[in-house]
């Protein structure tokens, strides 16, 4: 077997490479949705999105140009893949398609022109075909259902406004994303800062208070984080603080994220994956920036004990694994990384790459942080 990485840089970049290593698939497919390899049918669009902030952490952190160009490469993906469009009925999906856009404008400069059009487009079309004043102003969740509002559509959404109103100083940007952020706080926010899914989902007002999802509470912390940042008020990261706080004591056991949806979903036993594989990678995501800006003790420790436990248990040999029809050249006892949706046992028999891109998310934290490297 290859020497294993010791540093978590040296982690990350395993991390990284496993993800071609296991998921690599001929173009336009970029990337298999499971391993070993089943059902190919499904575009995931919003998985692909998050492979582009993934590559752009890597190119962050290691200022390596591969990972640019592989970011640029998955940006190019997507519309060759949904019919040469931007578009689609989900306005998360395209929130997150623009949130990694502009990323790779910021890192691509002066070269990203494109990219920023893109963006551009993306939040004027949410706008025209999400937003509306149903149960108050903010964000559908899909145009088929302008009367079903969430946190995943109103969390990037926020996110992207502030954003967008730093680069660009045009404040209306600032105050549409502030409008969402208030209707969240008025309606899926718990007073000890838990977030709630969303309401109307079957029709009238009701909150989907059963579904506690790791990302919608990540989506609060980094719509908090983008709000300060934009806006200098340190109110913005008390209440950032206060759900990750609070994230971590009602969905963390023995210093790990339970599994997302684990009582809701219908996968078989020896499957993880789906959406809610890349749950918990959002928080990783948005509680780093949290970090960034200031130490908050208990999502420190769990960043850090959850990712000593992935390595612990997602660790194995790309013979023991099986490469992917598209994996870059490899020695056959090379390290990878393969964990599954619970990161206190090894991973089942079939893997989707969403689940990866959380342990990316989670390693690439754990390397941010002082000492990480």
């Amino acid at each position: 077997m290859t020497a294993a990485p010791e540093t978590w840089s040296e982690r990350a970049d395993l991390a990284q490479r496993s993800l071609d290593l296991l998921w690599g698939a001929p173009w336009p497919q970029l990337l298999h949705n499971a391993h070993p390899v089943r059902d190919e049918s499904t575009f995931n669009y919003w998985w692909l999105a998050h492979v582009i902030d993934c590559r752009l952490d890597a190119y962050r952190r290691t200022g390596d140009p591969r990972w640019l160009e592989a970011a640029r490469e998955t940006a190019r993906n997507i519309p060759e893949r949904n019919g040469g469009s931007l578009f689609n009925d989900y306005m998360d999906d395209m929130l997150w398609y623009a949130l990694a856009l502009l990323r790779l404008v910021e890192a691509d400069e002066p070269g990203g022109e494109q990219a920023l059009s893109d963006v551009e487009q993306i939040w004027q079309h949410v706008i025209a075909h999400g937003w509306t004043d149903i149960h108050g102003p903010s964000m559908s969740w899909r145009r088929q259902q302008p009367d079903y509002k969430n946190t995943p559509a109103n969390g990037p959404f926020i996110i992207l406004g502030a954003r967008l109103a730093r680069r660009t100083g045009r404040p209306e940007r600032l105050h549409r994303a502030a409008a969402a952020m208030d209707w969240l706080g008025e309606h899926l926010v718990r007073e000890d800062g838990f977030v709630w899914d969303g309401l109307g989902r079957e029709g009238g007002d009701a909150v989907d208070t059963d579904w506690r999802f790791t990302y919608n509470q990540g989506l609060m912390i980094g719509a908090c984080v983008e709000l300060f940042r934009t806006t200098g008020e340190g109110s913005w990261l008390d209440l950032g603080q206060r759900t990750a706080e609070t994230s971590v004591r009602e969905l963390a056991r023995d210093g790990v994220f339970v599994r997302d949806g684990a009582d809701l979903d219908d996968r078989a036993p020896d499957v993880d994956g789906g959406d809610t594989g890349l749950f918990k990678g959002i928080w990783y995501r948005y509680a780093r920036e949290l970090l960034a800006e200031r130490d908050v003790p208990a999502v420190h420790d769990l960043v850090c004990s959850s990712t000593d436990a992935l390595w612990r248990h997602g660790t194995t040999t790309l013979a023991a694994a099986g490469a992917a029809d598209a994996a870059p050249a490899h020695a056959p006892d090379e390290l990878v990384l393969r964990p599954g949706d619970d990161w206190r046992r090894p991973a089942p028999r079939e893997v989707g790459y969403s689940t990866h891109l959380s342990a990316i998310m989670a390693t690439e934290a754990r390397a941010s942080l002082p000492g990480g490297h």
